[in-house]
């Protein structure tokens, strides 16, 4: 009867190669895990303790040391990107998200990033999603599905003001100066997006009535014609 082979021990090469890539696999998770307690750190300066998250107070201490206002659109840009729910506040699994999105763990990398992000959310596949998510946010009530006038004009001009300048001061006048309209839902928000997209601007010429317009951009466009005449 043959013997039964021996297993072969592992080769000093072999040996070495798998250790190799033990160490590689520690190392990486070694910095992962840095990182991930850098995030940590930096959330817990900005936190309120009580509340377990950052807090209005605490989002104007991290917007003094980016050194940009808290009406800024860049702050409103963090937020989309930490997909954060609750105007005014990030939670730790918000924060964690949108840190680790970025790849930034420290206050100078977040704030050299913000120009990097304003880029991303500028680009056509997401600045729609951006625009409805700004909407969204505003609902800071159960159950809320419009946002009041005053609101809308402030916030129209922070997420359109830089790409459609005329568009949006004179909507935001009409909307000043009419009384039909109190508040402003979603579909109405969206279409106006549409709008300063596809319509001539002033003059308004291809601007079709039949088509599936919300009233209030057919008023809009009443009110811009009695003025221009």
């Amino acid at each position: 009867m043959p013997r039964a082979s021996k297993r072969k021990s592992d080769s000093p090469k072999s040996t070495s190669a798998k250790s190799s890539r033990t160490e590689s696999v520690n190392s990486a998770l070694g910095k992962t895990s840095k990182f991930g307690i850098s995030v940590d750190n930096l959330f817990q300066k900005y936190a309120n303790k009580l509340l377990g998250m950052i807090d209005p107070e605490g989002i104007e201490a991290l917007c003094s040391d980016l050194g940009v206002d808290h009406t800024n659109v860049r702050i409103l840009m963090l937020a989309w990107k930490m997909k954060a729910e609750k105007q005014g506040y990030f939670t730790q699994d918000e924060w964690q998200r949108g840190l680790k999105d970025l790849g930034v763990d420290t206050i100078n990398k977040l704030k050299k990033v913000l120009p990097k992000l304003e880029a991303e959310v500028m680009m056509p596949e997401n600045f729609e999603d951006f625009y409805c998510y700004a909407f969204r946010y505003c609902l800071t009530e159960d159950k809320q599905k419009c946002v009041d006038i005053e609101s809308i004009c402030l916030l129209i001009d922070l997420v359109l003001g830089s790409q459609f300048r005329s568009q949006v001061d004179s909507f935001t006048e009409f909307l000043k100066n009419q009384t039909d309209y109190k508040v402003i839902n979603m579909d109405q928000w969206t279409n106006f997006l549409r709008f300063c997209q596809e319509i001539s601007f002033p003059d308004l010429k291809n601007y079709d009535t039949d088509q599936a317009w919300p009233v209030i951009l057919d008023n809009f466009v009443d009110w811009m014609k009695e003025k221009q005449n």
